[in-house]
C-alpha cells in the first residue's frame, strides 16, 4: 500500500496547467454527466415581510451508520473514526442560503466546508481538506465527469520532481490508498478540464485542514454520498 507521501509532492497553481492540480486527464472512462433535473419553480411573491423565524436544527445522520467499514465495487472501506473528528466537519443538513439552483455544489475555502444545494434554503453540509495555501483552485465552473474509483494518473512535471512517481506515469489503478479515493468529480471551466477534482480520500484525519493538492478532498463516504446526489453538469462555485 502506497502512502500519503504520494500526494505531498503533488504541486498546484490556480489556473488550467499540466503544472498543476491532482492529475492528467483521466486514462479511462468516465460517466458521461446525467440529464439535469427539472428545474425548480421559484417561490411566490410574499406580500409581506416576513416574520423572522428561528434557524431549524441541522438535520445530523447516524454517524456510526454513515462512516462505518463499507463494501463498495469490491473494495472494503474502513470505518471513520467520527469521534475524533471536529463535529462541525460531518456530514449535516443546515441551513444555507444560497443564489445558485438546488442542486448545485458551493465550497466555501474559508470554513472548509461543501454545501449541496437543496430546496428551501437547505443544504448538505461536508467537511473538506483544500490546498495549502497558493494551491488552492477557486473560481466558477461545472461538474462535466463522475468517476467510481478513478485511476490516479501524475503529470509529467510532478515526475520531474519526483522520479519515483515514474512507476504510476501509466496510471495508479483504483484501489484503498489512491489518491482520488473512492470517487472523483472532474471539474472543468469553460469547457476546459481545470485538472482539480472533487474526490475522495484515505487520510480522513486532514478533513478540515488544508492539505490537499489542491483539490477538494472529503471522507470517501462522504463523496460516495455527494456523487450520488450529482445530476448533469452541475455548477460549482469554489470561493
Amino acid at each position: 500500500m502506497h502512502s500519503l507521501s504520494i500526494l505531498r509532492p503533488l504541486v498546484a497553481a490556480a489556473g488550467v496547467s499540466l503544472l498543476a492540480a491532482c492529475t492528467q486527464l483521466p486514462s479511462q472512462p468516465v460517466d458521461v454527466a446525467m440529464p439535469k433535473p427539472p428545474a425548480v419553480e421559484a417561490a411566490a411573491p410574499v406580500a409581506e415581510a416576513a416574520v423572522s423565524q428561528p434557524e431549524r436544527p441541522v438535520d445530523k445522520p447516524d454517524y456510526p451508520l454513515i462512516y462505518a467499514d463499507l463494501d463498495d465495487s469490491g473494495y472494503r472501506l474502513p470505518a471513520i473514526s467520527y469521534s475524533e473528528v471536529d463535529p462541525r466537519y460531518l456530514r449535516q443538513e443546515v441551513d444555507y442560503h444560497s443564489d445558485e439552483p438546488p442542486g448545485s455544489i458551493v465550497v466555501d475555502t474559508e470554513t472548509k466546508f461543501l454545501y449541496f444545494i437543496l430546496k428551501n434554503d437547505r443544504a448538505v453540509r461536508y467537511g473538506v481538506s483544500l490546498g495549502a495555501q497558493g494551491r488552492a483552485w477557486k473560481g466558477r465552473a461545472v461538474i462535466q465527469w463522475k468517476r467510481k474509483w478513478p485511476t490516479w494518473t501524475p503529470t509529467p512535471a510532478m515526475i520531474g520532481r519526483n522520479p519515483k512517481l515514474s512507476e504510476w506515469k501509466e496510471g495508479m489503478p483504483p484501489g484503498l490508498s489512491n489518491p482520488l479515493g473512492a470517487r472523483a468529480l472532474y471539474i472543468f471551466q469553460d469547457g476546459q478540464d481545470t485538472l482539480y477534482r472533487i474526490h475522495g480520500s484515505p487520510e480522513w484525519r486532514s478533513i478540515g485542514k488544508n492539505a490537499s493538492s489542491g483539490c477538494v478532498r472529503m471522507f470517501n463516504q462522504d463523496i460516495i454520498d455527494l456523487y450520488d446526489r450529482v445530476r448533469g453538469k452541475a455548477i460549482l462555485v469554489v470561493k
